[in-house]
């Protein structure tokens, strides 16, 4: 089965390299997760690994989640996620998966999660506009979009096109950042050092899994 977790950002750190070398990482907290459910291509039509992260009250949960992890031997889980595959998986439902399956021949990872909300932006903060300019004859525009286009397409209704760079809302999306190295596993502690940008905020749930595109 491809390497895969569920855990949550914890932080940064630096670790040392042999040859002196300092390097920033992100410390993520994996797992342990329990396997809720495989799915196979003969009862659903595509294979995958479904697996559940951090315990829950059952009065925090519904009774639909309960039932279902409770086919798989636990209790209902905070957050869920299904891992696709291209082949069968080797794990059955209620065994529990750790950060000792990223030991062997993982070196890169990609890494989901949700980005940090940042609210409703301007145009210079959201989308990198320069702004009106900073002399006389200016007056309290200095950060505005200036011209948004003309009204006359017919085209399109005579309005706006659609998809303009305007001021909204911005952040708290989902976003994979791929290819990140993977640096160190910490089998006792259940910690995955990544180098690169781990995209959401400190606590934030994220989903890692062995990179698709680079070995």
């Amino acid at each position: 089965m491809t390497p895969a977790l569920i855990g949550k950002k914890v932080g940064m750190t630096r670790i040392h390299g042999d040859n002196g070398v300092v390097t920033p990482v992100t410390v993520v907290q994996a797992g342990p997760c329990t396997v809720l459910q495989v799915k196979d291509n003969e009862s659903d039509g595509y294979d995958a690994v479904q697996m559940g992260f951090e315990d829950c009250k059952p009065h925090r949960s519904t009774r639909p989640l309960i039932g279902h992890a409770a086919k798989a031997g636990t209790g209902p889980k905070r957050f869920a996620r299904e891992l696709r595959l291209n082949e069968s998986a080797d794990v059955s439902a209620g065994d529990v998966l750790s950060v000792d399956q990223f030991n062997e021949g993982v070196n890169f990872v990609d890494v989901t999660a949700t980005s940090k909300g940042r609210g409703f932006q301007g145009v210079m903060k959201r989308w990198g506009f320069g702004g009106q300019l900073a002399s006389h004859g200016v007056e309290r525009k200095h950060r505005s979009p200036g011209s948004i286009g003309g009204h006359s397409d017919v085209a399109r209704g005579c309005g706006i096109r659609k998809g303009k760079k305007m001021a909204g809302h911005m952040g708290h999306v989902r976003r994979t950042a791929r290819n990140l190295k993977l640096m160190g596993v910490d089998v006792e502690n259940n910690l995955l050092l990544i180098k690169g940008s781990v995209p959401g905020p400190n606590g934030g749930v994220v989903f890692v899994r062995q990179a698709k595109t680079k070995a």
